[in-house]
C-alpha cells in the first residue's frame, strides 16, 4: 500500500494519470472526428448541402466548406489518434467545435429545422426531429477534450513522444536514460 492507500498509486503517478486523461481525450476527440469525416468524405455533395442548410455562408463558399470539412476532420483525427502534433491538431479540433456550436446555436436561434450534418445527412428536417441541445452538449464535451489537449498535449502512447522524445527532459538527461 502507498501513502494514498491505493496499491496502484506506485504505478500511477500524477504525471502518468495526466497522460492517461490526455490519452482518453485524444482518443475520444479523434474517434468522433474520424467517424464524422469518413461518413461524409464519400458523400461530399451531401456534406456541402448540410453546410448550406445553416444559411451562414454564401452558397458557393458553403459548398467548398462542405467539400473540405470531411477531409479536414479525418486529417485532424488521424493526427490525434496517432498522437502526432497533438497540440496543433487539438487547436484545430477546438476551433471546429466552436464553429459547430456557433452554427448549431445560430440555426436553433433562427428557428431553422435542420439536421446538423455532423455524421452525414444534413439538410432540412421536421422541427420535431431537431436535437440542438444534445448536439451542442456533445460538441461542448468534445471542446473540453480539445481544450485539455491544447493545455496538456503530452499523452500516453503517442507517436510524438516516440519520435521527438520528452521535451521536458534536457538532451543530456535523455542520453543517461
Amino acid at each position: 500500500m502507498t501513502r494514498s492507500g491505493h496499491r496502484w498509486g506506485v504505478f500511477l503517478t500524477q504525471g502518468r494519470r495526466t497522460e492517461l486523461v490526455g490519452l482518453a481525450a485524444r482518443l475520444v476527440l479523434g474517434v468522433v472526428l474520424l467517424v464524422a469525416g469518413l461518413l461524409k468524405v464519400t458523400h461530399l455533395e451531401t456534406s456541402a448541402r448540410a453546410v448550406r442548410a445553416y444559411q451562414l455562408l454564401p452558397y458557393d463558399v458553403a459548398g467548398y466548406v462542405g467539400y473540405g470539412l470531411p477531409i479536414l476532420e479525418a486529417a485532424v483525427a488521424v493526427l490525434l489518434l496517432l498522437g502526432l502534433y497533438t497540440r496543433a491538431a487539438a487547436d484545430v479540433g477546438a476551433l471546429l467545435m466552436v464553429v459547430f456550436v456557433i452554427g448549431i446555436a445560430s440555426a436553433w436561434a433562427r428557428g431553422l429545422s435542420i439536421d446538423c450534418g455532423c455524421f452525414g445527412n444534413g439538410g432540412t428536417i421536421a422541427a420535431s426531429q431537431t436535437q440542438y441541445p444534445l448536439e451542442i452538449a456533445r460538441d461542448l464535451g468534445l471542446l473540453l477534450c480539445a481544450g485539455w489537449l491544447v493545455v496538456r498535449p503530452r499523452t500516453a502512447f503517442s507517436l510524438e513522444h516516440v519520435l521527438f522524445g520528452d521535451p521536458a527532459v534536457p538532451t543530456d538527461e535523455r542520453s543517461l536514460a
